[in-house]
Protein backbone atom coordinates (compact mmCIF):
# COMPACT_ATOMS: atom_id res chain seq x y z
CA UNK A 1 0.00 0.00 0.00
CA UNK A 2 1.18 3.49 -0.75
CA UNK A 3 0.26 7.06 0.03
CA UNK A 4 -1.70 6.93 -3.24
CA UNK A 5 -4.26 4.51 -1.74
CA UNK A 6 -7.50 5.23 0.09
CA UNK A 7 -9.95 2.83 1.69
CA UNK A 8 -13.67 3.42 2.20
CA UNK A 9 -14.71 1.52 5.33
CA UNK A 10 -17.32 1.70 8.06
CA UNK A 11 -16.36 4.14 10.80
CA UNK A 12 -16.26 2.57 14.29
CA UNK A 13 -18.66 5.24 15.62
CA UNK A 14 -21.13 4.89 12.73
CA UNK A 15 -21.23 6.05 9.15
CA UNK A 16 -18.45 5.63 6.61
CA UNK A 17 -14.91 6.95 6.34
CA UNK A 18 -12.19 7.51 3.79
CA UNK A 19 -8.81 6.69 5.24
CA UNK A 20 -5.30 6.34 3.85
CA UNK A 21 -3.17 3.39 5.03
CA UNK A 22 -1.18 4.20 8.16
CA UNK A 23 -3.19 7.34 8.94
CA UNK A 24 -4.31 7.79 12.53
CA UNK A 25 -7.45 9.68 11.53
CA UNK A 26 -9.85 9.43 8.64
CA UNK A 27 -9.55 11.96 5.81
CA UNK A 28 -13.34 12.35 5.99
CA UNK A 29 -16.43 10.80 7.51
CA UNK A 30 -19.93 10.63 6.00
CA UNK A 31 -23.34 9.24 6.89
CA UNK A 32 -23.62 6.93 3.87
CA UNK A 33 -21.28 4.81 1.79
CA UNK A 34 -22.46 6.59 -1.38
CA UNK A 35 -21.40 9.95 0.08
CA UNK A 36 -18.02 8.48 1.04
CA UNK A 37 -17.50 7.13 -2.48
CA UNK A 38 -18.31 10.56 -3.92
CA UNK A 39 -15.87 12.31 -1.59
CA UNK A 40 -13.17 9.73 -2.37
CA UNK A 41 -13.73 10.24 -6.11
CA UNK A 42 -13.23 14.00 -5.73
CA UNK A 43 -10.06 13.52 -3.70
CA UNK A 44 -8.93 10.73 -6.00
CA UNK A 45 -9.11 12.98 -9.06
CA UNK A 46 -7.08 15.67 -7.29
CA UNK A 47 -4.43 13.32 -5.90
CA UNK A 48 -4.40 10.41 -8.37
CA UNK A 49 -5.57 7.83 -5.83
CA UNK A 50 -6.46 4.15 -6.02
CA UNK A 51 -9.70 3.80 -3.99
CA UNK A 52 -10.72 0.48 -2.42
CA UNK A 53 -14.37 0.28 -1.39
CA UNK A 54 -15.11 -2.17 1.43
CA UNK A 55 -18.51 -3.71 2.14
CA UNK A 56 -20.10 -4.06 5.57
CA UNK A 57 -18.26 -7.37 5.95
CA UNK A 58 -14.92 -5.55 5.62
CA UNK A 59 -13.95 -7.21 2.33
CA UNK A 60 -13.05 -5.15 -0.71
CA UNK A 61 -16.03 -5.14 -3.07
CA UNK A 62 -14.77 -2.66 -5.68
CA UNK A 63 -11.68 -0.70 -6.68
CA UNK A 64 -11.51 2.54 -8.61
CA UNK A 65 -8.42 4.17 -10.00
CA UNK A 66 -8.02 7.91 -10.47
CA UNK A 67 -4.71 8.27 -12.26
CA UNK A 68 -2.77 5.64 -10.33
CA UNK A 69 -3.92 2.44 -12.05
CA UNK A 70 -1.36 -0.33 -11.38
CA UNK A 71 -2.81 -2.35 -14.30
CA UNK A 72 -3.81 0.13 -17.02
CA UNK A 73 -5.60 -1.31 -20.07
CA UNK A 74 -3.46 -1.93 -23.12
CA UNK A 75 -4.19 0.04 -26.29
Amino acid sequence: MSDKDMHITEHPDGGWQGKKPGAKRASFRTDTQAEAIGRAAEQGRREGLEVSIHGKNGKIRDKRSYGNDPYPPKG
